[in-house]
């Protein structure tokens, strides 16, 4: 059990939670760094020192939440606990594929029992002391199930049919199962807004008015078809707003946060929907889909490469060689490349925001832009001074002073 793939192993989860706590601790230490005068009136005082305070609850809760994961990562692969689980199913499940869907759903649910705390002390004591939740317990228990169940019909699917073509056709098993993969992808991609979110909000379509008809002006205007314009009931869960673009081709659509539309003005929502045009304009969403299917290409090709080797299966405290197992061992040893790849990937999402913000500022909407963002970053108790390491490590999109400050260079 204890060969040296299994040491790699552990000093990859103990060196990548280091790093981690080490980049959170740098952000941590620019809690409380003055305001940027391009950002004043974001927060009051009274607010701001709110501000700092979800910030620094939220980074100690994540400091015990990430230490007592990592000890549970620890003791279960030093003590061989998923070699036991594995050779405990094999005196009931001969078959390969309702082997390896077992060992991952005892997996899925013991997972989803330890992280229930957490998940519960976030929303009803940290979320609750600072005005954000909304969600009741009963629905907290309604989400907890049907997440649960979701992810163990689509990932129980995927995963069969993927452990199916490894016993079928080992050869080229990892060029089919990304394929599969990639199809289910662009699948969910089309119809997650239509099938997967009404599971959990209600979407409605947004009513005839001044706001839809501002919406559909400015649609004409860039020339983008839309009709396709949904309101969620986002209220029930937190006060906190958003808005999303999509879909693909006929299938695209705009949805908006009930928060959103009760925080922004008229103008300041169709400079947010002109920025989510800005990603379609720019081809943003079709860029960013094909930037993760060759991720998935990279990495289904390493993983068809490692995966039949035993010594994944023996680091784990299997006896044999068991694809469960070597999946298991592979996704903590592709860590390294799967971070590299994360940091491609938000810097070119970084880059894309930037290029959304323009192209709304390019109609003249920049300053209603600037407003709407500083007036969720306000809603949502933002850190304004992120440590510039946890952007570059973490963030999707630009902190808010870069942001504006671009948009205001942009209008000249």
């Amino acid at each position: 059990m204890y060969n040296v793939v299994f040491w790699l192993i552990i000093a990859f989860v103990v060196i990548e939670f280091l790093v981690e706590r080490y980049i959170s601790r740098l952000n941590a230490s620019w809690f409380g760094k003055p305001i940027p005068s391009v950002l004043s009136g974001v927060f009051d005082e009274e607010k701001y020192q709110k501000q700092q305070a979800y910030s620094m609850t939220n980074y100690r809760f994540g400091v015990l939440s990430a230490t007592f994961s990592v000890v549970v990562s620890l003791v279960a692969l030093g003590l061989g606990l998923y070699g036991w689980l594995d050779e405990w199913l094999r005196q009931w499940l001969s078959s390969e594929v309702w082997l390896c869907l077992g060992f991952f759903g005892v997996i899925m649910v013991a997972n989803a029992l330890i992280d229930l705390p957490f998940d519960y002390y976030r929303t009803f004591v940290i979320e609750e002391k600072f005005g954000f939740n909304k969600t009741t317990k009963g629905l907290f228990c309604a989400d907890q199930l049907k997440g649960l169940l979701l992810s163990a019909v689509m990932g129980g699917v995927i995963l069969g049919l993927i452990t199916l073509i490894y016993t079928l056709i080992p050869d080229y098993f990892w060029l089919i199962a990304w394929g599969v993969v990639a199809a289910f992808s662009l699948f969910m991609i089309m119809f997650y807004s239509e099938w997967i979110v009404p599971l959990f909000n209600k979407q409605t379509p947004l009513e005839e008015g001044e706001l839809r008809s501002a919406i559909e002006e400015f649609a004409q205007k860039a020339g983008f078809e839309l009709t396709n314009i949904y309101v969620i009931d986002g209220s029930k869960r937190s006060t906190k707003a958003n808005a999303y673009f999509s879909g693909l081709g006929a299938k695209k659509r705009i949805v908006l946060y009930d928060t959103l539309i009760k925080e922004l003005s008229t103008q300041e929502i169709v400079a947010v929907l002109a920025h989510e045009i800005g990603h379609y304009k720019h081809k943003h969403t079709r860029s960013m889909i094909a930037v993760s299917l060759l991720s998935n290409l990279l990495m289904f090709a390493l993983l068809g490469y490692f995966v039949a080797s035993p010594e994944l299966s023996i680091a784990m405290g299997g006896s044999i060689a068991s694809f469960h197992l070597g999946i298991m061992a592979f996704g903590i040893l592709y860590s390294p490349v799967s971070m590299l790849l994360g940091l491609v990937i938000n810097s070119l999402s970084r880059r894309n925001e930037f290029q959304a913000d323009a192209y709304a500022a390019s109609f003249g909407l920049g300053d209603d832009l600037v407003n709407a963002l500083k007036k969720l970053s306000s809603t949502a108790l933002s850190n304004l001074q992120p440590h510039p390491a946890f952007v570059f490590v973490h963030y999707s999109h630009p902190p808010l002073l870069q942001r504006v400050l671009a948009i205001q260079e942009a209008k000249h």
